[in-house]
């Protein structure tokens, strides 16, 4: 099994209920890598019998820690229309004391659609995928295993190789981004991709500050037709930084496939510390 389908794989209980568990894979410093933990919640949905139509936005609340081990999903469709349905999940998990708590509570919104007039406002800086003289970069030792799933090709905005405290102007990274071991593009593994930026305050500020996501949005943009026709390839990927103030701040995020059609938008706020 592929690292990223053991890390969001479920069952589903005799009530209804999803149950799964953290992989070591996909840990960050703390917890499981936020994308991670959205493409789980977003797995449930899809995978509820429920379910109408293909993911068109997706709000995931960090509200606790996510331990190692097991967790439970209570997934339920709030409301149904002709076109939409509208999904509340809540992750419990285990406390250390031996009762449970919600880590984390997500909004995802599902959509049947219908082909109709289209446009982009907001183009794709470049297309094309990595040159050849652009390979994959290097991790560096001691990183969090889940950067290890993917490989990375920076093209602007790279993590500072310095922590000198220089304040810089603007936080745009871009990079052409890809699983490390193949698998298919799907709206769980695009929900990932959207949180594979590192936080815009450790490149605006050069200083690397305890920070997390507290809440991510996700716009799906594509059909599952168009993640089909992505596959494995490489995507292209940029974020950049908005508001940085008093312990919060937020940014935006695109995806595009490699010949420039907009899969995913996405926006977060999150925590930094001094």
């Amino acid at each position: 099994m592929h690292p990223f389908d053991e890390a969001i794989a479920l069952s589903r209980d005799a009530e209804g209920v999803f149950h799964g568990r953290t992989t070591p894979e996909y840990w960050n410093m703390v917890g499981p890598f936020g994308g991670i933990t959205a493409a789980v919640l977003l797995h449930a949905v899809l995978q509820h019998p429920a379910r109408l139509g293909e993911p068109a936005a997706m709000t995931v609340n960090f509200a606790g820690p996510v331990p190692e081990g097991p967790f439970r999903l209570l997934v339920r469709p709030v409301r149904t229309n002709r076109s939409t349905q509208h999904w509340i999940i809540e992750q419990h998990v285990q406390d250390a004391d031996g009762g449970t708590s919600i880590a984390t509570t997500a909004t995802v919104l599902t959509a049947a659609r219908r082909q109709t007039w289209s446009a982009s406002d907001f183009s794709a800086p470049l297309q094309g995928g990595p040159q050849a003289d652009q390979p994959p970069m290097a991790l560096p030792p001691g990183v969090p295993s889940w950067f290890r799933q993917y490989a990375f090709v920076p093209l602007e905005g790279e993590m500072p190789g310095a922590w000198d405290g220089r304040e810089r102007e603007g936080s745009l990274s871009r990079l052409w981004v890809r699983k490390a071991a193949e698998r298919a593009l799907d709206f769980c593994a695009l929900a990932a991709f959207c949180d594979v930026f590192y936080p815009r305050v450790w490149l605006r500020r050069a200083h690397r500050v305890p920070a997390g996501t507290v809440s991510i949005t996700v716009y799906f943009h594509a059909s599952g037709a168009m993640l089909d026709a992505a596959g494995s390839d490489w995507l292209l990927a940029q974020a950049q930084g908005q508001e940085f103030r008093d312990t919060l701040f937020d940014q935006t995020g695109q995806v595009w496939d490699r010949h420039g059609n907009m899969l995913a938008t996405t926006h977060q706020i999150a925590y930094f510390k001094e």
